[in-house]
C-alpha cells in the first residue's frame, strides 16, 4: 500500500485538511503523519455539515481507525497540544489514536515571548510570524539548544537544557529588548507538568512509520504550510521556518525518499496569502475584496485577513517542479461563480522581459508584474455538482487550461467545503 504525501502548493490556506480528509475516507487510511510547522498551521474540515479546525494536529484525528501521528519534524507547544484535544473530546471526537514522536522539539513559553518581542522590534521590517514561538522553537533546534519531548521525562537533563537555551535568551531578552529576565524554575515546572499526559502518547515514530509501510499499510502525510513558505524554497525571508516541501517530509517523518508514492499538491482556483512578503497576483480592487468575502479569507489559526490574487500558473509549475507532484486537488472552484471574466497569471514581465518559469532572485521576484490570459466566467453555482460533466462549459474550459499550464494532472476538484463537494475529473 502507498506512502502519499498532501502539501500546499502556494502560500497555504489552500484546502490540504479537505484533501486529506477525503482520502482519508474514499480509501483505508491507517496512519496520518503532520511533519512540519507547529500550531501556527490550521486545517478546516466539514464532516457532516460540523466545521472542524485542525491546528497542530493532524485532520485524520477525525478519521475513525486511523493513527494520527506528530513526527519529529513539528515543534509541540503542550499547552496547545492539550487545549486543542480537549476541544476535540469536548465534541465526542476519540483522539486516543495519537502518537507523537520522542524527537519532536518543544515550545515553551519563552519562544511565544521571543518570538512576539522579536517582530515589535523589527518594525516595519517584521516577517509576519503568528507569535507563537514556532520560528524560535527551530531556531533553538538548529543551535542545539532546543528541548525535545522525550527530554520531559528526564528531571535533571531538561533543567540543563531549559538553562543552556536561557543562558543566550536571557541575555537577548535584557540586554537587546530591555525585558524581564526569564527564570529557569517557573519554566521547568511549566513543562514537567505537562509530562505524565503526554508520556503515553509518545513514540518512535520513525520506527513505527516504516514498520507500517513494511506491513502494507498505507500511510498519508500531511503538509502544513506550504511550498512558497518553504524556508529554503519559498519567498525568502517571508516563509516559515521549516520544509514543508516534499522534501521535508522525509526528514520531517524519518522515511526515506523512495518510500513515497504519490505527492498531491493541493491548489486554490485562485491566490491567497498571509503575512507580508511578495505576491504578483495580488489584488487590492474590489475583485480582491470579493475574494476575500465569498472565500472566506480568514486564517484558521491566526484570524488574520488572507491577502487575495488571481491564480499563479507561475508558482503552480514552480511547486510541480520542487515537490515532485504525481498531481494536484483544486480547491474552491465555486467562490469564481460570479465573476463574468477570470484572469490567470501565465507568465511574469519583470523590467521588460517576459519570464514563464520563476525568477532566480528575491529582488527580481519582488519586480514580477503577471502577464494574464482571460477566461470566461459560468456565472452559476456549481456547489450542487458531482461529476466534471456537471459542470458549466466555462468551468470544465477553466479547470482544463489551469491543468494543462500547472505542470501535474488534477486528481480532484473542490466545489465547496463538505466532504462530498469534490469532482474527480476523467483522465484522457
Amino acid at each position: 500500500m502507498p506512502a502519499i504525501v498532501v502539501l500546499g502548493a502556494q502560500w497555504g490556506d489552500e484546502g490540504k485538511g479537505k484533501a486529506t480528509d477525503l482520502l482519508a475516507t474514499t480509501d483505508p487510511i491507517d496512519y496520518v503523519v503532520r511533519t512540519s510547522g507547529g500550531h501556527n498551521a490550521g486545517h478546516t474540515i466539514v464532516v457532516n455539515g460540523e466545521k472542524y479546525a485542525t491546528h497542530l494536529l493532524p485532520s485524520g484525528i477525525l478519521t475513525p481507525g486511523a493513527t494520527s501521528v506528530i513526527a519529529n519534524g513539528v515543534v509541540v507547544s503542550p499547552e496547545a497540544l492539550f487545549r486543542e484535544l480537549d476541544g476535540l473530546i469536548a465534541r465526542g471526537v476519540d483522539v486516543a489514536n495519537l502518537v507523537v514522536s520522542s524527537n519532536a522539539h518543544i515550545i515553551a513559553s519563552y519562544h511565544a515571548t521571543i518570538d512576539k518581542v522579536s517582530e515589535r522590534f523589527l518594525g516595519k521590517n517584521m516577517i509576519g510570524t503568528t507569535g507563537r514561538g514556532i520560528g524560535p522553537a527551530y531556531a533553538d533546534k538548529v543551535n542545539r539548544v532546543g528541548i525535545r519531548v522525550a527530554d520531559l521525562f528526564d528531571a535533571d537533563l531538561l533543567r540543563q537544557k531549559v538553562e543552556a537555551a536561557l543562558d543566550l535568551r536571557n541575555h537577548v531578552l535584557t540586554k537587546l529588548y530591555n525585558r524581564r529576565a526569564i527564570e529557569v524554575d517557573a519554566v521547568v515546572a511549566e513543562l514537567t507538568s505537562y509530562a505524565e499526559r503526554l508520556r503515553p502518547m509518545v513514540a518512535d515514530t520513525s520506527l513505527l512509520l516504516n514498520k507500517a509501510l513494511d506491513e502494507g499499510k498505507t500511510v498519508l502525510f500531511e503538509g502544513a504550510q506550504a511550498t512558497m513558505l518553504d524556508v529554503d524554497h519559498g519567498t525568502y525571508p517571508f516563509v516559515t521556518s521549516s520544509s514543508p516541501t516534499a522534501g521535508g517530509v522525509c526528514t520531517g517523518a524519518g522515511v526515506g525518499p523512495t518510500r513515497i508514492d504519490r505527492v498531491i499538491g493541493v491548489i486554490k482556483a485562485y491566490t491567497t496569502r498571509v503575512g507580508s512578503g511578495p505576491f504578483p497576483t495580488e489584488l487590492f480592487d474590489q475583485d480582491g475584496i470579493d475574494l476575500q468575502r465569498i472565500g472566506g479569507e480568514i486564517g484558521v489559526s491566526t484570524g488574520r485577513t488572507r491577502r487575495c490574487g488571481w491564480y499563479d500558473a507561475v508558482i503552480a509549475r514552480y511547486s510541480a517542479r520542487v515537490n515532485g507532484l504525481t498531481e494536484f486537488f483544486l480547491t474552491k472552484l465555486d467562490v469564481l461563480d460570479s465573476w463574468e471574466r477570470i484572469p490567470v497569471c501565465v507568465a511574469y514581465e519583470i523590467d521588460g522581459v517576459r519570464h514563464d518559469e520563476m525568477p532566480m532572485t528575491q529582488a527580481e521576484f519582488l519586480r514580477a508584474k503577471p502577464i494574464y490570459e482571460y477566461f470566461d466566467g459560468w456565472k452559476t453555482d456549481i456547489s450542487g455538482c458531482r461529476t466534471f460533466e456537471d459542470l458549466p462549459e466555462n468551468a470544465q474550459i477553466y479547470v482544463r487550461a489551469l491543468e494543462k499550464m500547472s505542470g501535474a494532472p488534477f486528481w480532484g476538484i473542490g466545489v465547496g467545503p463538505g466532504r462530498e463537494q469534490t469532482i474527480v475529473p476523467p483522465r484522457d
